[in-house]
């Protein structure tokens, strides 16, 4: 069997065969696939053990990986600025000059970028701020929506489909997105739960945290909390290694970073640097943007591609910069730090009346001048000992050493006279219910360590019923309690929505987060959904439970052991509703300040037209729409058939016909004395013990009379479900984290 080793000079990697031994077939070179089986069988041998076996006096392993990309081009069109002149439309022109700056223009992000690399390398994008390293790393990493991207990106000679690049490969971003309130072993630990399978033992999974803190050098803060602004954690430099953690975790073939070393010290950027060489090392192809390497961080890179504004000026490795740059006429001065001096001068190039265009072109015909002088091509799939070896079965091979603990199953079928190996992808690492429940647990353990944000939603619910049951104080069946009744009901159930918008940040500070994990299939939106509804509803309970013993019986409300069973029930309902329609405009919104802005007015329009302010049969019917669509309608009538739903209760009795008008302030006697006269009018007898108006009356005079309350309960439910699976939909279509 042939071993590889990569050495290198000034100019390429030249791949030496070193020892040869007697042919092999495919089927023998994947013989170590019941490594997989047996770590599924519960077999405790570490779980990247056998990678150690193939490191030997700094030989590589047998199946190398080479990622090459040629000619990428990306244009994005540049929106023309509103100007009062462009809203009046113009003459036709044969002006070719101002014709040209009326038609939509675009800008050249990336303008045919080649290079390639491979595993135990480290490749380094260089350049100023818009100079496109984070573009060319996107496009590296599909996340540029197909089509808009031209070019080609190949693993091993073939072209990398999205699902495949989503298995071998990780994208840390440049923001340390991580959940506060959970250590840095927990955080991994929830990480391998997502990413590695099911089939995997949890000793396993521990096993390849605990190996994976090591590699990272954080050790002694595995027990420390990550912490926030409000909550002292780990340093900088650790978070960002925790989130490169996060992403290595099933040990990916490929690992794609966003300037990884920005706004940290040069101690801290280095470390982060050192643990991508090690993971480099271990059989990994890294690729990162960064700003500004110091001598140390130069040291452990590979290769670099300088860019300007879109373009290569220089493509190599760090040893060859002195060389380039003497030969374009600007030699680095000793002692001066080579990257510092290359971007220095590409800005005072970029500042000049010609650009870098000369130092572009000067580039192009350095690598054809290195093309020729090599005695070999650029590396090439060929040079691995097994040329025939497809993509799917050098990955598979890798599986079988420990790569790619969660990127799919490699699975030998052997005859008598052939061997044939295939690689099983999965779209995701675990079941629906297993991601739910992790989901679940880390989520509940996240806010079981920030009490205050519970206790300041309990505490706020309670103070609105003291105060609503204090104002409204054992209401009696006067006329005037029928009418503080329904300003107490319209007030009540309203408040159960605002009480709702403080779910608004939950998803805006996860955004991100969910963002990243779903970019490579770590969980289904799906059960993001079902997980965030599920840990959000016991404390619903809570709530409704505390409002509704707070007000029932300080305000007098009728209906027994059921009405208050019935209470609590639409109470549930509405916050359920409510949370889940502020669930769905946090998935729409960009910002906490904007979406507040939105549930307040749209909660403000929902009681308007919810029957309390103007009866429905008052509705213009060019807003009826809105009547059914208010969510606090349906509550409304719930509770207000709960408390008149008994026809033989009555609430207006004899004189009281008088009150809320201006006859209310008449002497009783002559009050009596006005209600004979009436009674005589009509030819009934009404006395003063005459009930004149039942519950069922004010259901029909507030046209409450289309839908049960049960009917109401349901609607309110049904309302929280939608909601529930709008926001599902908000995911799938608004978090595809591509470019255009």
């Amino acid at each position: 069997m042939a071993r590889i080793v990569a050495a290198n000079d000034d100019d390429s990697m030249e791949l030496n065969a070193i020892s040869s031994m007697h042919d092999s077939t495919l089927g023998q070179l994947l013989k170590n696939v019941s490594d997989v089986r047996k770590m599924a069988i519960g077999d405790e041998t570490p779980v990247h053990e056998s990678l150690n076996q193939d490191y030997n006096d700094g030989y590589m392993r047998t199946v190398p990986f080479v990622l090459s990309f040629d000619n990428l081009t990306y244009n994005v069109s540049v929106r023309r600025k509103l100007e009062f002149r462009n809203l009046f439309p113009r003459r036709r022109t044969e002006d070719p000059e101002i014709a040209q700056t009326a038609r939509p223009k675009t800008k050249t992000l990336l303008n045919n970028i080649s290079g390639e690399t491979r595993d135990g390398e480290i490749m380094a994008v260089l350049g100023a701020s818009g100079s496109g390293k984070s573009t060319l790393i996107d496009a590296l990493a599909n996340r540029i929506a197909k089509g808009s991207l031209k070019g080609t990106v190949k693993l091993n000679g073939e072209t990398l489909h999205s699902r495949m690049l989503k298995v071998i490969s990780a994208y840390v971003m440049q923001d340390d997105l991580l959940f506060p309130m959970l250590t840095v072993e927990e955080t991994l630990m929830f990480a391998a739960e997502f990413r590695l399978p099911r089939s995997l033992p949890k000793s396993k999974k521990k096993l390849r945290v605990q190996a994976l803190i090591d590699q990272l050098g954080i050790r002694n803060a595995a027990k420390t909390i990550i912490g926030d602004e409000g909550h002292r954690g780990i340093s900088g430099g650790e978070r960002r290694r925790v989130s490169i953690g996060i992403d290595i975790i099933h040990d990916p073939i490929l690992l794609f970073l966003d300037e990884p070393t920005s706004g940290l010290d040069s101690t801290s950027a280095f470390m982060v640097v050192k643990v991508l060489k090690r993971i480099a090392q271990s059989g990994s192809i890294v690729i990162m943007s960064i700003h500004q390497p110091s001598h140390r961080v130069l040291g452990l890179l590979d290769r670099l591609i300088f860019l300007s504004r879109g373009h290569t000026v220089y493509s190599g490795s760090p040893a060859s910069l002195p060389r380039f740059f003497t030969e374009f006429g600007s030699p680095i001065p000793e002692n001066e730090n080579r990257t510092e001096f290359a971007l220095d001068l590409i800005r005072e190039l970029e500042g000049s009346a010609g650009g870098t265009r000369g130092l572009v072109e000067f580039n192009k015909k350095w690598q054809e001048m290195k093309k020729q002088n090599n005695r070999q091509p650029p590396l090439t799939p060929p040079s691995s000992p097994y040329p025939n070896l497809t993509l799917k079965e050098a990955i598979a091979a890798s599986i079988s050493r420990g790569k790619l603990v969660s990127g799919g199953e490699s699975v030998a079928h052997g005859g008598t006279t052939t061997n044939t190996t295939t690689l099983a992808v999965p779209a995701f690492a675990n079941p629906m219910w297993i991601e739910i429940k992790t989901l679940s647990k880390r989520s509940m353990l996240n806010s079981r360590r920030q009490p205050e944000i519970f206790g300041i939603r309990i505490a706020s619910v309670v103070i609105t019923g003291f105060i609503l049951a204090t104002v409204f104080w054992r209401l009696d069946n006067s006329p005037k309690g029928v009418q503080e009744r329904l300003g107490f009901f319209a007030f009540a159930m309203s408040t159960m929505f605002y009480t709702c918008a403080d779910a608004l940040p939950v998803f805006l500070q996860e955004r991100y987060i969910f963002m990243r994990e779903t970019a490579y299939n770590a969980y289904r939106r799906s059960s993001y959904v079902l997980s965030h509804a599920i840990v959000s509803f016991p404390s619903l309970v809570f709530l409704s439970v505390a409002f509704a013993a707070t007000t029932y019986w300080a305000v007098g409300l009728d209906g027994g052991p059921m009405g208050l069973l019935f209470y609590c029930l639409i109470i549930l309902a509405s916050f359920w509703s409510g949370s889940s329609f502020v669930t769905f405009l946090s998935g729409v919104v960009p910002s906490v300040m904007l979406g507040y802005t939105i549930v307040v007015a749209i909660l403000a329009y929902f009681l308007l037209f919810s029957g309390f302010f103007i009866n429905r049969n008052r509705i213009p019917d060019y807003w009826i729409w809105f009547h059914y669509m208010s969510l606090v309608k349906y509550p409304y009538e719930a509770v207000l058939q709960n408390e008149f739903s008994d026809a033989t209760k009555c609430f207006v009795r004899g004189v009281q016909i008088f009150d809320n008008t201006p006859l209310g302030e008449l002497p009783e006697v002559m009050k009596l004395r006005l209600l004979d006269t009436v009674s005589k009018s009509l030819g009934v007898t009404i006395s003063s013990s005459t009930c004149l108006t039942t519950g069922s009356d004010i259901l029909t005079k507030q046209g409450v009379v289309q839908l049960s309350k049960w009917n109401c309960l349901f609607i309110t439910v049904a309302f929280g479900f939608l909601f529930r699976i709008l926001f599902y939909f908000t995911l799938l279509l608004g978090s595809k984290n591509k470019r255009r």
